[in-house]
């Protein structure tokens, strides 16, 4: 049996992880959460667009709203 795609974000739970969403705006944080709907939650986060980048801080996201994730290489947690 495969790891389903929840199981694999797990992984990056505590890693730094940019997500690009369907509006075109980036965001970058650290990975607190997923849940079986592929709803994150992003500690210490930054909206990215091409006008401005500014620090969001905590913020919960649809699943349905994202459209790619990356994440360092490893998939570990940092020590």
């Amino acid at each position: 049996m495969t790891d389903g795609p929840t199981h694999l974000l797990e992984r990056l739970i505590q890693q730094r992880v940019t997500l690009t969403l369907k509006d075109s705006r980036h965001l970058t944080g650290k990975l607190l959460g997923v849940d079986e709907h592929m709803n994150l939650v992003l500690d210490d986060a930054e909206e990215t667009t091409p006008d401005v980048t500014r620090h969001l801080g905590r913020v919960v996201l649809r699943g349905s709203n994202v459209v790619s994730l990356n994440a360092p290489q490893g998939g570990g947690p940092s020590s």
